[in-house]
C-alpha cells in the first residue's frame, strides 16, 4: 500500500469493519516504537451506538443475497414482519 503525496492511505475494508471505523468516525494517531497506531475515538454514547449500528449494518449488507439487496424498504419491512402478502416483482 502506498502513501500519497498528501500522506493519505486507504484503510482496507476488512480492517475498518473489524476496528469499527465507519464514515465520520474520529480517529487518533500515535507511535508505538516505529509503528503508527490508529485508534477510533468514542466521542460519546450516541456516536458509539451509531458506529456500532453502522458496523452491524455493513456486516448484514455483506451477507445478503443479491436478490434480497434489490428489494425496496417496504418489501424488506413486509418480509421482516412476516406479512403474507409480500410484494413480488
Amino acid at each position: 500500500m502506498l502513501v500519497t503525496d498528501k500522506g493519505q492511505v486507504t484503510i482496507p475494508k476488512h480492517i475498518r469493519i473489524a476496528a469499527g471505523v465507519a464514515p465520520g468516525t474520529e480517529v487518533t494517531f500515535s507511535l508505538d516504537g516505529s509503528r503508527i497506531v490508529l485508534t477510533p475515538v468514542a466521542t460519546g454514547v450516541k456516536d458509539d451506538r451509531r458506529a456500532k449500528l453502522r458496523l452491524a449494518a455493513a456486516k448484514l449488507r455483506g451477507s445478503m443475497s443479491p436478490e434480497f439487496r434489490q428489494l425496496k424498504a417496504d418489501e424488506i419491512m413486509a418480509f421482516i414482519r412476516g406479512d403474507d402478502a409480500v410484494p413480488t416483482r
